[in-house]
């Protein structure tokens, strides 16, 4: 029989719904119970997806035998202090991304996080995302020959300006998202990052900090990377991933952001640079899996071999968007 997981998610805002869609009908999954200060939401979520209990403070839960593993989707300067008691506890956890708005703490995060007798994951999403998959198993296989540029835009049109100015609080868009396609230039091209520059604006003047951000990376074999983000009620939504080899292209258009043929999956466009072919793949896939990440942290927890990111990885991919993050603000005006 399989075993069935003790989980509690503790922060009931929208990444924590996303972990709850996607987990809490699972056979190997028992959800406890939910948790946020803000109680009329734990109240909610618990409703919606008939958790048992429900409650403010994450400290009542954590200690019971039931509890096997914590969700951690709260503000980023909460991650260190909760990983710290579940660890204590004897919880294993899978804690949201940033792990920390400074370098100091997010340091202290990994080192606390590296040998203890519990498994602790970082949530990077995109490495159980099927279609970043198979671009990576192409670019292995030489579909695009080497690869020599990848390119990314993930710019959010932030209708819903009071959830962005309260996420901006605690760190721009470059250092919140910018940890996944920092993650995603290294996964992809099997090499260091070697270099970071940057620049950015305040695109809205009452925003927290700057809200529109472009980078440029170098990677150790020769690999340039290019990643903008912006949030801002004045930027278009604009969702682009590019591989670019010395032998063509790999494009990927997520399901959400097709034209049409939404039905098919993701769009994955090939371009062969020598006869000038272009080849279309639809895969099926998720862009937030929560189930399959999930699934590698209980791996690990049954003493399997994981695939997916390691707590080296992840704090690679941290210190590599607050470099990033720091060069942005040494080139803005004084």
């Amino acid at each position: 029989m399989k075993r069935r997981y003790g989980v509690v998610l503790v922060g009931c805002g929208y990444i924590g719904e996303v972990h709850l869609a996607d987990i809490h009908y699972r056979d190997n999954v028992k959800m406890v119970a939910v948790v946020d200060t803000q109680l009329p939401r734990a109240v909610h979520l618990a409703e919606k997806y008939c958790v048992p209990e429900y409650g403010r403070d994450y400290r009542e839960y954590i200690g019971r035998k039931e509890v096997d593993i914590v969700i951690i989707a709260t503000y980023v300067d909460t991650h260190l202090s909760i990983m710290r008691d579940c660890v204590a506890a004897g919880c294993h956890v899978l804690c949201e991304k940033p792990v920390a708005a400074s370098r100091e703490e997010g340091e202290r995060f990994f080192q606390e996080a590296e040998g203890v007798p519990v498994q602790v994951l970082v949530g990077h999403e995109l490495r159980y995302n099927r279609s970043y998959q198979l671009i990576r198993n192409l670019i292995g296989g030489g579909a695009i020959g080497r690869l020599k540029l990848i390119r990314i835009i993930q710019n959010h049109h932030a209708v819903n300006w009071d959830r962005y100015r309260r996420l901006m609080q605690d760190c721009p868009p470059i250092l919140d998202c910018g940890v996944h396609y920092m993650d995603v230039m290294r996964w992809m091209s099997g090499q260091e990052i070697e270099g970071i520059s940057g620049t950015g604006c305040f695109l809205d003047q009452d925003a927290p900090c700057p809200n529109y951000d472009a980078v440029q990376v170098r990677l150790s074999g020769g690999c340039l990377g290019i990643y903008e983000s912006g949030w801002s009620r004045s930027l278009k939504a604009c969702s682009r991933r590019e591989f670019i080899g010395d032998k063509g292209y790999l494009r990927l258009t997520l399901r959400e952001d097709r034209m049409c043929d939404r039905e098919e999956g993701d769009l994955i466009e090939r371009y062969d640079a020598a006869t000038g072919r272009y080849e279309i793949i639809n895969n099926p896939s998720r862009y937030k899996d929560m189930y399959a990440q999930l699934s590698e942290l209980i791996q690990r927890i049954e003493g399997k071999a994981g695939v997916g990111i390691t707590l080296e990885d992840a704090r690679a991919a941290f210190l590599a968007a607050w470099e990033a993050k720091r060069r942005i603000e040494e080139s803005l005006p004084k």
